[in-house]
């Protein structure tokens, strides 16, 4: 389906050198920030204390934040969670007390403040489960990128597998980049957007790189330049549809999904937006690094053995 359709193809390839050069900048910059800072890692991963609470009115986050403040534990993270009623407390492992004192404490300052809180919950998570997340975590991402390459080297040409890739790594890293710069909390709702990031990504590549072998069969006189610049412009109108649908849904769970999924939504957003920048002007600018020819694409038909008789 399509809205509108671009009569004259687009020289996107005119430019690619400029933004392969600014892309490579901002991996570096990410690949810096992760070295020098770091990710914010979550409770599920570092270990800890959860705590779900209820009120009989809307919960004022600030006011319980700043409670557990007041009695050392200013590195809690509090948020709204299912309702506006309940809100969640995450507490960092503390080497000298456990994590059932820790909650007992919580709730006495808490409930000293508004009688009317009820605890419904609270889960301890020890830092060797918290390892074995983000080793999983690193396993599942790994076992991802594999999977793409292979599934692009046996649609297409190994050329085309290495080119999805390196533009979904690239993806990925950006997306981690901006966390280590802004010590956003990384969580498993987090990571399972990275994930969803890297299918997303490779779905859109797959599209050009289709258009792309199209137009080899069909533009027999263009050059490799013009091929991709013609591909690139007639799934543009695909693109804006797909990606904006998207974009909108996750928009409304960024603004109204409430804490608890906002950086699941952050995430998504940014992967999104990078995955259609990665797809036009990395991915397929690296095919003429590569040096995809239309032999690679067009691959020769085996004579037909005559029939003895």
């Amino acid at each position: 389906m399509e809205f509108f359709r671009i009569r004259k193809d687009i020289d996107f390839m005119k430019h690619a050198m400029v933004f392969n050069i600014i892309s490579l900048l901002v991996f570096l910059l990410s690949v810096f920030f992760l070295i020098t800072r770091g990710l914010h890692l979550g409770v599920e991963f570092t270990g800890g204390t959860v705590m779900e609470l209820s009120y009989g009115h809307t919960a004022d986050v600030n006011a319980v934040r700043a409670t557990v403040e007041k009695i050392g534990l200013g590195d809690a993270t509090v948020q709204n969670f299912g309702s506006s009623d309940n809100a969640l407390i995450r507490l960092p492992v503390r080497p000298d007390v456990t994590g059932a004192q820790l909650s007992e404490k919580v709730m006495e300052a808490l409930r000293a403040e508004d009688p009317s809180v009820e605890l419904l919950r609270v889960d301890f998570v020890g830092s060797q489960v918290g390892k074995e997340l983000v080793e999983n975590g690193a396993i599942a991402l790994l076992l991802v990128s594999a999977g793409i390459v292979l599934y692009l080297w046996l649609r297409f040409e190994w050329k085309f597998g290495l080119a999805a890739i390196i533009a979904n790594l690239h993806d990925v890293i950006i997306i981690l980049g901006f966390f280590a710069f802004f010590q956003w909390e990384f969580s498993v709702p987090v990571l399972a957007a990275v994930l969803a990031v890297l299918g997303y990504s490779v779905n859109e590549s797959v599209i050009v790189f289709d258009r792309i072998r199209e137009n080899v069969r069909k533009m027999r006189k263009a050059t490799l330049h013009e091929v991709i610049n013609s591909a690139i412009t007639r799934t543009m109108s695909r693109t804006i549809i797909t990606h904006g649908s998207t974009q909108m849904m996750v928009t409304s769970i960024l603004l109204f999904g409430g804490d608890a999924l906002f950086y699941f939504a952050l995430a998504l957003t940014i992967g999104i937006l990078f995955g259609i920048y990665s797809s036009v002007l990395v991915a397929s600018p690296l095919l003429i690094y590569l040096r995809v020819t239309r032999e690679d694409l067009i691959k020769p038909e085996r004579p037909k053995q005559e029939a003895v008789v």
